[in-house]
């Protein structure tokens, strides 16, 4: 058995560096504790490992369950070529935000007292037991791609027995922790600014959730066909881009809405940081994604659909920040700043995720939509070579 040479690349020396920085603060954060590690304090116990790591994370993945109830409950099956990445990207998300998770947890030893202490009027008990069962919900969805690079058929077959039923508690699931992590910021009306403070946050968690689910397909598919040196549906995610347009569109609505209700449209002139940063979310998340899938010729062209895609994701991101940091430093009457162990262990954790995609990449079938494209493709051969021999007789 030969053994694959290793070359050292940029990039993998860049990947080197991040995991390098990010062992000596996972070393620091669970030998000397959150203090020695972070610049968390007890009027600010919320920063970037909640803010972007586990709100961001969670919502990033959400294109698994978003594509997979258009591809299998709603039986768009056309979309089926992008399911696999998609699903895989989601798991890996999943995954991604447990690892996060045990960072934050003051005690992350005892994160098995969900299974045994439950709390069912606690939103943290539902998101908890939401994300476990969706983490393994998303590992059986992805499953069969495992399974086929080692032809274990007879278990791809029972698999396929149950995809429907599991699909379909996936997107339940889904579903339920997405707008509950909204949930979590009902109980601080005076906490949160009013900009970002909603009755209607579980909603609005839901929609934005299902939005970057649209953008996170877009900037994947098109960063994997660049990388991977495939071939880009363009003409199915031109679709995607438009079902995007109508969330955002719906969500913008909404938000001004829900901002005129309770008499809060004046806050967004006033000269302060929350201002601007809210504006800024918006632009980029809202506005320029709209503005330019509007464009039928940028939704059928593949660097317009990246940048959508990356747009989308941006203001996403900007969303998640600005309630669990900006929102909050004014109540708290303090700016937080994460230290740098907090960026060296985040960054890691976001080049594991890619590390993971293209090592799956490599030796899994990820872009096969199924075993019935091989089978299909070996009888075409099959055909092919009996008609080269009638032919020679």
């Amino acid at each position: 058995m030969m053994i694959p040479k290793f070359t050292m690349t940029f990039w993998k020396a860049v990947a080197v560096v991040i995991l390098a920085a990010g062992a000596v603060a996972t070393i620091v954060r669970f030998g000397m504790g959150l203090g020695a590690s972070t610049n968390l304090t007890d009027e600010f116990p919320w920063g970037l490992w909640i803010g972007f790591d586990v709100l961001c994370g969670v919502g990033l993945a959400a294109g698994g369950f978003t594509l997979a109830a258009i591809v299998y409950i709603f039986n768009i099956k056309r979309f089926e070529p992008i399911v696999r990445p998609t699903i895989l990207t989601a798991f890996l998300g999943y995954m991604l935000v447990i690892v996060a998770l045990m960072f934050d947890l003051g005690r992350p030893l005892q994160i098995w007292h969900a299974f045994i202490m439950w709390n069912p009027r606690s939103v943290m008990f539902e998101v908890a037991w939401c994300v476990i069962l969706y983490t393994a919900v998303l590992a059986l969805e992805f499953a069969p791609v495992v399974l086929e690079k080692f032809n274990m058929t007879k278990t791809i077959a029972m698999l396929k027995r149950i995809s429907i039923p599991l699909i379909i508690l996936g997107v339940l699931l889904s579903t339920l922790h997405q707008s509950s992590l909204g949930s979590l910021y009902l109980i601080v009306p005076e906490k949160l600014y009013p900009l970002w403070y909603s009755p209607l946050l579980p909603v609005f968690f839901f929609l934005t959730a299902v939005g970057v689910g649209c953008g996170m397909v877009l900037f994947e598919s098109s960063i994997s066909s660049r990388v991977f040196k495939r071939g880009l549906e363009v003409h199915l995610l031109s679709d995607i881009a438009r079902v995007a347009v109508v969330v955002l569109g719906v969500y913008a609505v909404l938000k001004f809405m829900d901002l005129s209700d309770r008499k809060a449209l004046s806050l967004l002139f006033e000269p302060r940081a929350e201002t601007y940063f809210y504006w800024l979310e918006v632009a980029a998340g809202i506005i320029a994604p709209i503005l330019l899938f509007t464009q039928p010729r940028m939704r059928r062209s593949p660097s317009g659909l990246l940048a959508g895609g990356m747009l989308i994701v941006i203001g996403f991101v900007l969303n998640r920040m600005n309630i669990t940091i900006t929102g909050m430093e004014g109540w708290a009457g303090t700016t937080y700043v994460p230290s740098w162990m907090e960026l060296a262990v985040t960054v890691a954790i976001v080049a594991l995720g890619f590390i993971a995609f293209a090592f799956a990449a490599k030796y899994l079938p990820l872009f096969d939509h199924g075993g019935e494209g091989k089978v299909h493709a070996k009888m075409e051969l099959d055909i092919t070579a009996d008609l080269h021999a009638v032919s020679r007789l």
